[in-house]
């Protein structure tokens, strides 16, 4: 089996495997082709991937000839297009929100396989790219909102005077948030956490921060560790919560997202007025439409004093280890459906094999992707 990687486009910086994961898939005899300058970005040169027992190709040779590709970002039209039927390929294609694009891999009748629709199981852990990933975010995010704010996190005592340490707000207690929890917290701010989950409580106050609950949150708990959507009078709740800790806040990391929906705004216009002037928020969920009410993705807002900072890919700042806990990811995955020869052995009856497939054989296989389409999605 002929194994692709190919360069990845735009901003991102990562690259699906890196040299390390490419000699463990030499030894399950695979052959993996590399776009040359795939690994750039990440600091992994040509180098390193022949030495690693890779061949360097164009990308032409890879989409004509591999069986497998991978990739991180969803492929675009003119990669799915150059690849013939049964190909297959691997990466975090977002199917939730790239309906036309699922619809037009059946049509040319590609396998794919969308890791961030594994099952979030026990079992499923190592194979994880959402948590691997957003754990990078979370530990970014307090360092550039650090960067970012113009007074110390911690608190510091000296002959010039005392300074009062920075409040930060963490909206999301998943993995992002936690971590960005603990990365706070080891810089010496004081944090407060909002998560509509009452089950994270103990895990936000063993990190030494304080948990803001609101009573009456719809029961998340069949949500694969997701935020589900709650009611109109919780809602109500909530904002004035949020309200009261917003003010105090210098500050605010926000990572609330629901799967295949838009972002829930948590901090409204109202709220960002009665934040102080050098107040700075990271939006985590701005791909989706941010959770601040001016959240732009991709860019950074000035709002009264306040500073917005609309970033969903802050992964791609730490390309290296990004990159290197992406590529386990990927293999993990690819242990479940390679043989010792090398070949493909896709048993659909593996939850996690089922979880992640979107298409195959021409057809929309994913039952939650499959619910999610519009009745016709344009191709």
């Amino acid at each position: 089996m002929i194994a692709g990687i190919l360069k990845e486009k735009n901003s991102e910086t990562r690259v699906s495997l890196t040299p390390e994961v490419v000699k463990q898939l030499q030894q399950m005899s695979v052959t993996v082709w590399v776009e040359q300058g795939a690994g750039d970005a990440s600091f992994y040169n040509d180098d390193a991937y022949m030495q690693s027992g890779a061949q360097i190709k164009t990308a032409g040779e890879i989409l004509a000839q591999a069986d497998v590709i991978f990739t991180l970002q969803p492929p675009s039209r003119e990669v799915a297009s150059q690849l013939a039927p049964g190909k297959i390929i691997i990466g975090v294609l977002q199917p939730l929100y790239h309906s036309a694009e699922v619809s037009y891999w059946a049509s040319r009748n590609l396998t794919t396989f969308s890791l961030d629709t594994i099952p979030r199981t026990t079992r499923a852990q190592s194979m994880d790219v959402l948590s691997s990933q957003a754990n990078i975010a979370g530990y970014k995010a307090v360092l550039l909102a650090a960067y970012s704010y113009s007074r110390y996190l911690p608190m510091f005592m000296t002959a010039a005077g005392s300074i009062a340490p920075a409040k930060v707000l963490i909206l999301g207690a998943g993995v992002a948030g936690l971590q960005a929890i603990a990365t706070a917290r080891r810089l010496g701010a004081v944090v407060e956490v909002f998560d509509t989950r009452p089950a994270v409580k103990e895990e936000v106050m063993s990190l030494g921060a304080k948990f803001v609950e609101v009573e009456g949150a719809a029961d998340a708990s069949a949500a694969g560790g997701y935020a589900v959507e709650q009611s109109e009078s919780y809602q109500q709740q909530q904002q004035k919560k949020i309200g009261e800790s917003i003010a105090r806040a210098d500050i605010v990391i926000t990572t609330a997202q629901i799967p295949g929906k838009p972002a829930p705004v948590l901090v409204t216009q109202p709220m960002l007025d009665q934040m102080r002037h050098g107040s700075v928020i990271v939006d985590l969920a701005a791909a989706t439409g941010g959770n601040t009410s001016v959240t732009k993705n991709n860019e950074t807002v000035h709002y009264k004093g306040v500073t917005i900072i609309g970033n969903s890919n802050l992964p791609a700042a730490m390309p290296a280890d990004a990159s290197k806990l992406y590529a386990k990811n990927v293999f993990n995955f690819l242990k479940l459906i390679l043989t010792k020869e090398g070949g493909l052995d896709l048993n659909f009856e593996d939850d996690i094999v089922k979880g992640a497939c979107i298409t195959h054989n021409g057809e929309i296989v994913n039952e939650r992707v499959k619910s999610l389409m519009p009745a016709a999605s344009a191709i």
